[in-house]
Formats: structure tokens, C-alpha cells, sequence
């Protein structure tokens, strides 16, 4: 191999290729170490989950959203064709 070569100029498609491969097999092997999430991490995430649907409940069947509900509803039924 020539000190051109060593130093990445003038490299063919395959030789090419074949850095590029290692260095992405390298990369993913280290990427892959700490995916996903820990059971703490899943128990925040199900706490959060249910406290935004336990406010969007209670916003929902407010009395003014619903009564602004009915009207829609109201409004739309009563639409003419």
C-alpha cells in the first residue's frame, strides 16, 4: 500500500467501501450498548402518561368544554342539507 493510500487519498470504490463499512459496524456496536429505556424510566413515563390523561379527562367533561361540545354537536345536527 502506498503513503497516499495510508493516508485515505486515491482509495478504489471497494477499498473505500470497505472503511466505510468498518467504521459504521464500529459505530453501531458502540450505539447499541445503552438503548432503550430502564424499568424506572418506563414506570416515569407510564406516571406521566396517565397524569396528562387524568387532566385531559377532567378539562374534557368540565362544564363549559362540555357545553361547548353540545353546542357543536347541536349546531352541526341542525345544519340544512
Amino acid at each position: 500500500m502506498s503513503a497516499e493510500k495510508a493516508k485515505g487519498q486515491n482509495l478504489t470504490g471497494v477499498e473505500m467501501f470497505g472503511k466505510i463499512r468498518k467504521t459504521a459496524v464500529r459505530l453501531c456496536g458502540t450505539s447499541r450498548r445503552d438503548a432503550g429505556m430502564v424499568t424506572s424510566e418506563y414506570a416515569m413515563g407510564i406516571i406521566a402518561a396517565v397524569g396528562f390523561a387524568v387532566l385531559l379527562y377532567e378539562v374534557v367533561t368540565s362544564g363549559q368544554v362540555r357545553a361547548e361540545l353540545a353546542a357543536i354537536v347541536k349546531k352541526a345536527l341542525s345544519a340544512r342539507m
